[in-house]
């Protein structure tokens, strides 16, 4: 049996309210290719757009395409004229077959625009209201972008002037600047001119092709002091010893004889000397197999006695990767279980690198419980539990437990309740740190790369300039190069 018709009020105004829309804009039209076309396009700072045209039989411009994409980085920097020209291309090309390949360069854009009859009008913004939309959707542009920036390139910059060496330099590698200067460089310091670029209005010292560039510092001590400053007493420095220091500083800066100005500052750091660790005897450790990746292997233990927190957290616990030397963190009360533990473990190790082959850890009672031996099987992680006998055959996390209490105390010396707030300052401090044993930080190793601080200076052309960079440094990078990296300091660990 039929459904019983009905069309009242409702259905009358929806089949109108479709009959008005097939009249406006948003509505595609067939092209037809008796009829000449038109483009309308504009360009943004972050984004191109347009739409192909025709007009019916009656006259009206209907729209036949629209097209809008976001700039690339190499793009973003065209002239506004050029970016007008993209946005005309990025049309035809689109839409029409006969186009073979995407041109760049400003001839490119020419020889291509020369395959075409076609004439260019003017068309206020007022006007071209339809590819203005097009190109300044608000999904495209980034909004509130704040850039972070160091103060001590600006006051190295401007400390050049006072530095005969430095405006010597930077008056032989072309500076603008100290064109009028009388300084010239000595036949000493030309011979080592090739070390030296001037780049972004700052003078990089680079030794070869393997040893980055590095920002000089004038000679001015002040500024010295406040580098060295950054680098060894703020939270991030953790106040650790020369070598971590210097390898910090080094990093992105360079000056002569800055080993020794290292040395002599850490050296008359008072809390550096009131936490530094004491000389002990260590028991021979039993030999560990050597991971070959990072977080295939982990070590677990604790540190106990901290001062308790408003949540009556009283201890840290650490979880080690065995290659790269890097060090999660994370606070616990006395009277944490099996469970609990799990859960950090879960948080820390597993939801950033996945599981384990092997977890070593003492005979803490967390750790052979029915809880991690149950949930070890499962899950088919091997625990090798250390002998009761040498704790420090789980020697890298001991270790790394009296590094861990040293940098605490050296930033919670006058307040050490706050303990808990510094922990994630703690734990970034520790695996920024060039490791002794491989001779890189656990940041680098996990990652090929060094996160930012405070102290690093920004380069030109870095920052948010898309992920071409990125994607081209990668391609770079020899996977059997970093295969031997990984190898020459496995034979060490």
């Amino acid at each position: 049996m039929g459904a019983e018709w009905r069309w009242n009020a409702e259905h009358q105004d929806a089949f109108e309210a479709i009959k008005e829309s097939l009249l406006h804009g948003p509505i595609l039209a067939l092209p037809n290719p008796d009829r000449p076309f038109s483009v309308v396009c504009d360009a943004s700072d972050f984004a191109i757009g347009c739409a192909l045209l025709q007009a019916d039989a009656e006259g009206r411009e209907r729209v036949i395409a629209f097209e809008s994409r976001q700039l690339k980085a190499a793009e973003k920097n065209y002239p506004v004229h050029d970016k007008e020209l993209l946005a005309m291309k990025s049309c035809v090309t689109t839409h029409c077959d006969t186009v073979a390949s995407s041109l760049a360069t400003d001839g490119a854009l020419a020889i291509f625009f020369a395959e075409y009859n076609f004439e260019v009008k003017y068309k206020p913004g007022k006007q071209n209201a339809l590819a203005d939309a097009l190109s300044r959707r608000p999904d495209y542009e980034l909004a509130h972008v704040t850039t972070v920036t160091s103060s001590i390139p600006v006051l190295i910059r401007v400390s050049y002037a006072s530095d005969d060496m430095c405006v010597a330099l930077l008056k032989a590698l072309g500076s603008k600047e100290f064109d009028d200067s009388d300084k010239d460089v000595s036949a000493r310091l030309r011979a080592r001119l090739h070390c030296y670029a001037f780049d972004g209005g700052l003078l990089y010292y680079s030794t070869g092709s393997d040893d980055p560039p590095r920002v000089v510092v004038p000679h001015n001590d002040d500024l010295k002091y406040r580098i060295l400053y950054e680098a060894h007493d703020t939270p991030v420095g953790g106040h650790l010893g020369r070598e971590k220091t210097y390898s910090s500083v080094s990093l992105h800066y360079w000056w002569p004889n800055s080993y020794k100005w290292v040395d002599t500052y850490v050296h008359t750091c008072e809390t550096y000397q009131r936490v530094k660790p004491a000389p002990h005897a260590a028991v021979p450790l039993v030999s560990l197999p050597v991971p070959s990746g990072c977080w295939q292997s982990i070590s677990m233990d604790f540190v106990f006695g901290l001062p308790p927190d408003a949540a009556g957290n009283t201890r840290v616990v650490g979880f080690v990767d065995r290659l790269s030397k890097m060090a999660p963190l994370a606070a616990m009360p006395d009277t944490i279980d099996g469970e609990g533990t799990d859960t950090l473990f879960l948080d820390l190790v597993f939801r950033q690198h996945g599981l384990p082959e092997a977890v070593v850890s003492d005979r803490d009672p967390r750790f052979r419980g029915k809880f991690w031996t149950s949930i070890f099987a499962v899950l088919g992680t091997r625990l090798d539990m250390s002998t009761a006998e040498h704790p420090q055959t789980d020697g890298q996390t001991e270790r790394a437990n009296r590094v861990l209490e040293d940098v605490l105390r050296s930033n919670c010396a006058e307040t050490p309740k706050r303990w808990i707030a510094m922990l994630p300052l703690v734990e970034f401090a520790l695996n920024n740190a060039v490791h002794a044993f491989t001779g890189y930080t656990p940041f680098y190793v996990n990652g090929l790369s060094h996160p930012r601080v405070p102290l690093t200076p920004s380069r030109p052309g870095s920052g948010l300039s898309g992920g071409e960079e990125f994607a081209e440094r990668l391609a770079d990078i020899s996977p059997l190069a970093v295969r031997k990296q990984v190898d020459t300091f496995c034979q060490h660990v």
